[in-house]
């Protein structure tokens, strides 16, 4: 008995130790899983599409929607196109950050490029901050943000950045 609570005790201490797989770096390399209410695939088209409580997971990756459909090519996933009212999503972009959350009303990911587009009513923020605009694209891969475009005034961009809280002694 002795031996047995000195093993947990030393893997436990050990498991402190190992930093969380879930860091962006490990995503890319994770599976998709995908869980809804019901699911149809047309292996002719390469489409398969998701609807009703619609969860996608890839690594610390989640992204909530009403409708989810996976466009497959070669056998691969080429490109996830969710729909909601609103899509939700989080990523966690390094072991210690505040995660990345955002919404918007159409979402396309791209797992090869890691980029997550949102269209329409789009959000992003991570903690006080946030961005928002009628397009933003997520780079995860470089952890980059763009939102708007420069060619029309119709997808203006709205930013707010909370000064940095001072310690207080």
């Amino acid at each position: 008995m002795k031996f047995i609570n000195s093993t947990l005790l030393i893997l436990s201490s050990i498991a402190l130790y190992i930093p969380p797989c879930f860091a962006l770096e490990s995503d890319k390399d994770q599976p998709i899983t995908i869980d809804s209410n019901s699911a149809t695939y047309d292996e002719k088209e390469g489409v398969s599409i998701y609807q009703g409580n619609v969860v996608a997971v890839q690594g610390s990756m989640r992204m909530e929607s009403d409708k989810l459909v996976v466009y497959i090519v070669s056998g691969a996933i080429n490109k996830l196109v969710s729909t909601g009212n609103p899509v939700k999503f989080k990523q966690l972009p390094q072991v210690g950050k505040e995660e990345i959350k955002g919404r918007s009303l159409i979402a396309e990911y791209y797992p090869e490029q890691a980029l997550l587009v949102l269209m329409k009513e789009a959000v992003v923020w991570q903690g006080a901050n946030q961005s928002s605009s009628e397009l933003i694209r997520y780079d995860s891969r470089n952890g980059v943000v763009k939102a708007g475009e420069n060619e029309t005034d119709n997808k203006r961009v709205h930013a707010t950045f909370q000064p940095k809280s001072k310690n207080k002694p």
